[in-house]
């Protein structure tokens, strides 16, 4: 491969909340060592749809996921894939949708929720949890601490050219507090401080690092349609290669073959858009 790359997902995040609350983030911006760009969601922005957009390259109209209760395994190349067919090898610490996406469906929760498949021509190493359970009083979230950790000892022990991370912490706290809030200021915060300090050590392993979301959210904690608030997002780059204008807004149908560009994999003919990153 030719670089390494970590792909962070903090789900529901807005793009007002990442650039007024994430102080390290935004600090890397100010200094030079990372640039921030907007990032618009495909529709519908719901979060599983969002899941197989970024990882195929195609709309949801194209792939046939139209939201939460319509998982399967997707029939479309994707990053795994990609990445696997140049000899990369693949990790993915995450929600078991994305398990289901790329690897196996239905979800198992004894043989999904933790696997080590070096043959595997997706993910060969992934860390499944389900959230089943979850609701406003219960949200069914692991600690994002437990997450970024999870990812770092799958690129010590594995070697990993490409991983994803996937949280839904951010995401079940605005539909249960909504934005405007001091829940939602100290969520923002907390993650922001936990997620610091496994940038500089994964930057320091060699990767590139990508932070995004899949979508946003609105003044009610609701997401799915196409207003600003549901659909826009950050995107924070960590690495070397050129990038468009700081007021460009990127398709999150470009995050796919920009991936696949940056590890030197093949790009799917399925995956038509343009890559943001030279």
């Amino acid at each position: 491969m030719d670089n390494k790359l970590l792909l962070i997902i903090l789900d529901g995040v807005p793009w007002r909340n990442f650039r007024r609350l994430f102080g390290n983030l935004e600090g890397w911006v100010d200094s030079g060592d990372a640039r921030v760009w907007k990032l618009r969601s495909v529709l519908p922005s719901i979060s599983a749809s969002c899941y197989a957009s970024i990882h195929t390259g195609v709309a949801p109209a194209i792939h046939g996921c139209t939201g939460n209760a319509n998982v399967f395994r997707l029939k479309e190349k994707d990053v795994f894939s990609q990445v696997r067919e140049a000899g990369g090898v693949t990790g993915a610490v995450a929600h078991s949708y994305w398990s289901s996406f790329f690897n196996r469906h239905p979800f198992d929760y004894v043989r999904d929720i933790e696997y080590d498949e070096p043959e595997s021509k997706t993910i060969t190493h992934g860390r499944f949890h389900s959230m089943t359970g979850y609701g406003k009083d219960n949200q069914m979230t692991p600690s994002d601490i437990d997450l970024f950790g999870t990812l770092t000892n799958l690129c010590l022990r594995f070697g990993l050219d490409y991983g994803m991370l996937h949280t839904c912490t951010l995401d079940s706290m605005g539909h249960r507090f909504f934005h405007d809030c001091h829940e939602m200021d100290h969520a923002c915060f907390v993650m922001d401080e936990m997620l610091a300090p496994f940038i500089t050590r994964w930057r320091g392993l060699g990767y590139e690092v990508i932070v995004t979301a899949d979508h946003g959210q609105d003044e009610r904690g609701h997401h799915g349609g196409r207003s600003a608030l549901q659909q826009e997002t950050a995107l924070y780059y960590f690495g070397e290669a050129e990038g468009p204008d700081h007021d460009a807004v990127v398709d999150q149908r470009q995050l796919a073959p920009t991936i696949l560009k940056r590890l030197g994999a093949p790009v799917a003919d399925s995956m038509k858009a343009e890559p943001f990153l030279k």
